[in-house]
């Protein structure tokens, strides 16, 4: 997009309050925020923080969590800078496939290249994680993209 800023990622232990409140505002969960394997990042753009998003790791295969803007920044094309520096930081840690689970945002995902999967073709490491497990309902629509 044109003039669109590049977004910068951290590491959110060093400020699990800004992603716990983002995610809370966002009706995502939480419960988990700190709890290995899920590493999420803050994303800044100008020195301001933009968005948050997450990932869990096993082996080749890997969670994306939780992917959110701010509100007053959505539609700017944050969305999708944040999206490829997660999927950058997944392929340097060796994450050959990501999934993830939306109630909301299968179009953004879609878009991204992400296509739907049924729960049964994703592997066992990624479903029994509490993502799958406990905190999303059966309803979300499991999505899944070759990096």
């Amino acid at each position: 997009m044109d003039g669109m800023s590049s977004v910068t990622l951290h590491p959110a232990e060093g400020d699990l309050d800004y992603a716990r409140d983002l995610l809370n505002r966002n009706d995502l969960p939480v419960q988990d925020l700190a709890a290995a394997p899920a590493e999420f990042y803050y994303a800044t753009a100008d020195g301001e923080r933009v968005g948050i998003g997450g990932l869990e790791r096993y082996e080749d295969v890997g969670l994306l969590r939780s992917v959110v803007v701010e509100a007053p920044k959505r539609g700017q094309g944050y969305g999708t800078t944040l999206c490829e520096a997660l999927e950058t930081a997944a392929r340097d840690n060796g994450i050959e496939t990501l999934y993830l689970l939306t109630t909301t945002a299968s179009a953004f995902f879609a878009a991204e290249g992400y296509s739907t999967v049924e729960r049964p073709a994703v592997p066992d490491a990624i479903r029994s994680t509490t993502e799958f497990t406990d905190l999303c309902p059966s309803t979300a629509t499991c999505m899944r993209k070759s990096l």
